[in-house]
């Protein structure tokens, strides 16, 4: 797929977004009950979710 520089760049703010509230259900699932995942699954989707992010804004 080729996407134009102002789709990567919105794809990848909505990633970083979702990596943050990944990491907020992680901190929910630490507190309480967990929500669909482990914390510690969230936690990965997070880190895969900001390396996406990341690697679409340098590229």
């Amino acid at each position: 797929m080729k996407f134009g520089k102002g789709t990567k760049t919105n794809l990848s703010k909505y990633m970083m977004y979702g990596a943050v509230l990944a990491v907020l259900l992680a901190a929910e699932g630490w507190l309480g009950p967990d929500i669909w995942l482990a914390s510690t699954q969230w936690l990965l989707v997070a880190a895969v979710l900001s390396l996406f992010g990341i690697y679409l804004k340098l590229n």
